[in-house]
C-alpha cells in the first residue's frame, strides 16, 4: 500500500493561503499573497519529495505549478516537476492535460486516490491543494502530513484544518526547526476507523 503524504506551508493560526507569490491566489480579498517566500523552507521537506512516486493535486495547484514551473529552466525543482507522474482532481479539466506525466483522475477524487493508495510504491505526495486535502481527511485518506508551519500570524486566509474538517487524533513522529524558525512538524494518524475507508 502507497501513503497518502500532506505536505503544506501554514502560518501559525493556519493560513495555508497564497505562501509563495502575492498573486498566487487572491480569492476572498486575501492580501498577504507570498508570506511564505522570506523562510525559503520547502527545501528543508526535501526528503519527502525523494520518497514520493507521484503527486496529487487539486486544479488550483495543477495549474499555478504549470503556469510557473516550466518556465524556469534554472529552477532545481522544474525537473523533478516534470518528470514526476501527477495525479489532477479536477471536475473542470478535461484530458489531454498540458504539462508532461499529467493524469486526470476520473470521478469522485477521494475514490481514485483510495486506488492509488491501496497499491503498492512510494508514497503519494500532496503539495498544496487545500481543497483536496479536506477531501480526502474526509474519508480518512491521508498518511501523513508534513506540516511547515512558519513563525508568523496572518489573521484571515483559507486554512489546512477548516470549519467542518472531519476530526482527527494525530500522534507526533518527527520534528525539524530550520535556520528561518519554520517548525517542520510531521504527524500521522493514531487511529482509522477502516469500515469507511476502501
Amino acid at each position: 500500500m502507497s501513503r497518502v503524504v500532506v505536505c503544506t506551508n501554514l502560518t501559525l493560526d493556519g493560513v495555508m493561503q497564497s505562501p509563495g507569490r502575492p498573486d498566487e491566489d487572491t480569492r476572498g480579498g486575501f492580501t498577504h499573497g507570498g508570506w511564505g517566500a522570506p523562510y525559503a523552507a520547502m527545501p528543508e521537506a526535501g526528503e519527502y519529495f525523494g520518497s514520493a512516486g507521484a503527486l496529487l493535486l487539486g486544479r488550483r495547484t495543477y495549474e499555478d505549478f504549470y503556469n510557473v514551473w516550466p518556465a524556469r529552466n534554472d529552477g532545481r525543482f522544474t525537473p523533478w516537476l516534470t518528470n514526476t507522474q501527477k495525479y489532477v482532481a479536477s471536475t473542470t479539466l478535461a484530458e489531454q492535460l498540458p504539462w508532461a506525466n499529467s493524469t486526470l483522475l476520473r470521478g469522485d477524487a477521494r475514490d481514485a486516490v483510495a486506488k492509488l493508495r491501496a497499491q503498492p510504491g512510494k508514497d503519494l505526495l500532496v503539495l498544496g491543494s487545500g481543497a483536496l486535502v479536506r477531501s480526502l481527511m474526509s474519508r480518512q485518506l491521508v498518511d501523513l502530513y508534513v506540516l511547515l508551519i512558519h513563525p508568523i500570524v496572518l489573521g484571515s486566509g483559507a486554512r489546512l484544518f477548516a470549519e467542518g474538517v472531519r476530526g482527527d487524533t494525530l500522534r507526533l513522529v518527527g520534528t525539524k526547526t530550520t535556520a528561518t524558525g519554520v517548525i517542520i512538524a510531521t504527524y500521522e494518524p493514531v487511529e482509522r476507523d477502516t469500515s469507511s475507508t476502501p
